[in-house]
Order: structure tokens, then sequence, then C-alpha cells
């Protein structure tokens, strides 16, 4: 994927549609925006966090600055030899922060170690070493995909409109080669569409979400399908009668 942008700074509102919504929304899109080169894509992600999981749980207190670190790649890496992107995502009162480098799936492995592996751009090579050192213990802590449809603005490129869908996730086999398999968070049908603004939002978008009745929602991928994994885990905890205390609790 060339020409990655290697710092992001914006808003992002998100938003949980229907299939109905969606397609109805769609149609008046069509109008306004294009879909980019990609067309519907498969991201892949590994989430990072600590043994008590405390990026996500600060993340799901929704506090006015949280943060968190993942590697991702464009479709299942083919080998060692893959490109990937090694990213910080930041967010303060509401604005989304964004540093990433691109790498070796390889490389990614001994750089998320703490290891220098050569990249162009030392500040955010820096600034992610430095977030690695500050959380003991971090370590891949889930994996997490889906299928992704972007749109641009075609008179604002900088608006952008993405829709996810068939979100899937797992605990264990932390590895991007691995493919998507696991669990489904979200009904079939439903999609996360989160509209990303360097500026304000558009009149002409603003009215179509209100005549489609599309309403912001709070939904972290991470964040939800860890909340799921804790209530299977309760859930089998009580039908084993083990009683243990668990990391969810």
């Amino acid at each position: 994927m060339a020409g990655f942008q290697a710092v992001f700074k914006r808003v992002e509102q998100k938003y949980l549609l229907t299939e109905h919504q969606y397609t109805e929304l769609r149609k008046r899109l069509d109008s306004y925006m294009t879909v980019d080169q990609y067309g519907e894509t498969t991201i892949c992600n590994i989430y990072y966090d600590t043994p008590t999981h405390l990026l996500v749980r600060r993340s799901m207190e929704k506090p006015i600055y949280k943060e968190k670190l993942r590697v991702r790649s464009y479709g299942t890496p083919k080998n060692e030899d893959s490109t990937v992107f090694v990213e910080v995502k930041k967010k303060f009162k509401g604005v989304v922060y964004k540093r990433r480098i691109s790498m070796k799936l390889e490389e990614s492995r001994r750089f998320t170690n703490g290891e220098r592996v050569g990249v162009k751009n030392k500040q955010i090579e820096n600034e992610l070493l430095y977030f690695m050192k500050l959380y003991t213990g971090i370590a891949p802590a889930m994996y997490l995909s889906y299928d992704r449809i972007a749109m641009f603005g075609n008179e604002d490129p900088e608006l952008r409109v993405t829709f996810d869908r068939n979100i899937t996730y797992r605990e264990e086999d932390l590895d991007l080669k691995s493919g998507s398999y696991g669990e489904k968070l979200l009904q079939d049908g439903r999609r996360i569409m989160e509209i990303k603004i360097a500026n304000a939002m558009p009149l002409w978008l603003v009215h179509i979400l209100d005549e489609l009745e599309i309403r912001q929602a709070s939904f972290s991928k991470y964040g939800s399908a860890f909340q799921q994994v804790c209530k299977d885990r309760k859930a089998k905890e009580n039908e084993n009668e083990k009683g243990k205390v668990t990391d969810c609790a």
C-alpha cells in the first residue's frame, strides 16, 4: 500500500448501522463521495496490551485521554517480508492523533520487543518505542479484523467515511499470517460507520444522517470484543462452578 499517511489528526465519529440504513445511506453518498481505489479491504490488527489489560480497561472508562498500540496489515500477510504498520492511536478530548510507521512483518516482531529496525522516520520510531517502554509487559493481546469500504469526499478528500462489517476477534494464535477467523462481534447485516473529518462536517452530510435517523454511537471494536470475552469467560466459570477471580473482574 504505497503512499500511506504516517501522521493523522482528525475527529472520528462512529455510528452503528442496520443493513437498511447502510443501503439507503450508500445511495445518497454516491452523489458526494467516491469509494477509494482499494474497494472492500480486509484490515487485520494485533492489539497490544499489558497483562492486566490496562489499555482497554482505561479506554472503556471513557477518559478525556486514551491511547492504544496495534500492528496492522491490509489483507493477510503472505510471508515475513509483507508490509505491516505499527501504530499508536491517541484520543484527547474527541480529537484523534495517530502515528505509524511501515516495516516488514518480521521486523515488527523485533520492533515490538523494543529493538530498533532502521526505519526512516526516527521521531515516530522513538514515540512508539517510548510507548512500549512505558507500559510494562505490553504484548499481543487480541487479533481483530474486519472488511472495510472507505470513501472520500469529491470536493474535500480529507472527508472520509468508512463502513466495517464482519468484525472478527480472537485471543489465541496472535499472528497476522494466520488469517481472519474467530468469533463475530456483530450480528449479520450490522456495520460500524466512521466519519473522519479534519474540519466541520458538511451540511449535506448532516442532513442525510438526520433524514435516515442515523445517530452517533460510542463503540470500540477492541473494547467491545474484550467485554464479550469477559462475559463468555464468566459464563463458563459459573457453569463449571469454579468461582475463580478472572482478569475481567
